[in-house]
């Protein structure tokens, strides 16, 4: 007795087959999106970045009350520290104001985002209650 083939089993191997080519297809459209979006990211970045390294007018600051005008796009604790004249010496912490939450204590080597407005201040590094 010769063996017959199951009743519908080369429809369900169509229908497999039909499944995996849209199963690629929408992958590759997938893939294609993601890789569209990504080129587009990469291009906003690249524009904020070319931007960002034309400006041409110093970013205004202040440190101490004191204003200070500053062209680099980034200055250390170290560098901002070093400004005023005379500069803030080891026996005082730097802080940046952040407003409406807490000050941020900058550490000499650490880098700070320079934008316009930004203000800081000092305060001695040690404070003895009591003593005056």
């Amino acid at each position: 007795m010769a063996e017959h083939e199951e009743p519908g089993r080369e429809d369900r191997a169509k229908e497999l087959e039909a499944f995996k080519e849209r199963q690629l297809r929408e992958l590759r459209e997938f893939e294609e999106k993601q890789l569209k979006e990504l080129e587009e990211f990469e291009n906003r970045e690249r524009e904020e970045l070319e931007e960002f390294e034309e400006r041409q007018h110093p970013y205004e600051i202040k440190i101490d009350r004191t204003e200070f005008k500053v062209k680099e796009h980034f200055r250390t604790g170290a560098q901002l520290r070093a400004l005023p004249n005379p500069p803030i010496g080891p026996d005082r912490d730097l802080f940046e104001v952040v407003p409406g939450g807490s000050d941020e204590k900058i550490a000499d080597n650490q880098e700070v985002k320079m934008r316009d407005g930004l203000r800081f201040f000092s305060a001695p590094a040690q404070i003895n209650p009591g003593s005056i």
